[in-house]
This record gives structure tokens, C-alpha cells and sequence, in this order.
């Protein structure tokens, strides 16, 4: 089974220093929602992991959240696919949760929800090191682009040995297609 993990902010949609807060904010990146639609066309599960706690901060509620989701949703339909689930942490940072990356919760339930026994062969795609390190976590397989926090990701150059770069989200899933070594 071929499962990618995608980071939502700064990855899939515009990224903001101050949230994305409502649906008109959720601006998918250019190319965004077609690299998605050719992973799924390619027989790839694609499942989203996004830490979210703009939800505990009180800048927007679930069903905000939601709304964005329906609108990716909406989109993606318009290309024949669709995301195959979607994990969030709504909590804090000092929430001490299992869920809130760089913690592998939400990882660990992707895997449990696609009858995985472990996450060795995911591949995760993220902007930022959160990202990269809950997938090392779990041994799956870190890609981080540049879009989003990913430029200064890499600017801090922290724990990024051997981790590919690619400048979006549609640079990795055309190397991905074309049979790159990824």
C-alpha cells in the first residue's frame, strides 16, 4: 500500500505566521490540489496530518476547521479525487498531548486507520523540522519543501542530514511519479 502523509499549512495551503484562521484564508498553494490529484490517480493514499491549535487558542473552532477541510474537499473533486482521511491536534503547545508534532500520534493513527503494522513505509512531506522529526519518530520516510516555513526550516539547518528538498509540494510528487528515488 502507497501512503503519504502531507503537512496542510505551508504545504497544501498558504501558511501564516497568525493562522489560518477562516476559510477564505485557506488559499491552496500553487499546484497544490493537482499534485494531489496525481498521487491519487497513481494509486497513492494521501492522508493529512496538521497541528492545529489555533483551535485551543480560540482564533477559530472545529467546524471552522472543518469548513476548510469541505473547501480542499470541493476542490479536489473537481479533479476526480479526494483525501482519504485527515488527523489534527487541536491542542497547545504546552498540552503535553501525543498528537501535537513532533509527536507521532497523528502518524500512528494514519497507520492504524490504513491497517499498517508500522510507518517504515510512509512517506511524509512537511515544511517544517515538527514535521520531519515525528516521521523519524516512527521511521517513516521525512521530504521537506520549501514552501510554507520550509525556507527557514532550512535557514536553521537543524536535523536535516539526508532529508530531500524539493521547492513544493508539486516538485515532489512529479520526482515521485517519474520514479526518482525518493
Amino acid at each position: 500500500m502507497k501512503i503519504i502523509i502531507l503537512d496542510r499549512d505551508g504545504v497544501i495551503n498558504q501558511d501564516s505566521d497568525n493562522f489560518i484562521k477562516s476559510v477564505d484564508e485557506f488559499i491552496p498553494l500553487p499546484g497544490s490540489v493537482e499534485a494531489i490529484a496525481k498521487l491519487k490517480h497513481a494509486g497513492y493514499k494521501v492522508y493529512i496530518a496538521t497541528n492545529q491549535s489555533g483551535i485551543f487558542r480560540g482564533f477559530y473552532t472545529v467546524e471552522t476547521l472543518h469548513a476548510m477541510h469541505d473547501k480542499l474537499a470541493v476542490l479536489l473533486k473537481d479533479y476526480d479525487a479526494e483525501i482519504d482521511g485527515i488527523e489534527f491536534c487541536p491542542h497547545g503547545p504546552d498540552d503535553h498531548c501525543d498528537c501535537r508534532k513532533p509527536k507521532a500520534g497523528m502518524y500512528l493513527n494514519i497507520a492504524k486507520q490504513a491497517g499498517l503494522a508500522d510507518c517504515s513505509d510512509i512517506l511524509v512531506v512537511g515544511d517544517s523540522l515538527r514535521d520531519l522529526q515525528a516521521a523519524q519518530t516512527v521511521h517513516a520516510k521525512p521530504h521537506l519543501v520549501r514552501t510554507g516555513k520550509g525556507e527557514r526550516t532550512i535557514k536553521k539547518g537543524e536535523g536535516l542530514d539526508g532529508i530531500p528538498v524539493y521547492n513544493d509540494l508539486s516538485d515532489f510528487v512529479n520526482k515521485l511519479l517519474q520514479g526518482s528515488n525518493i
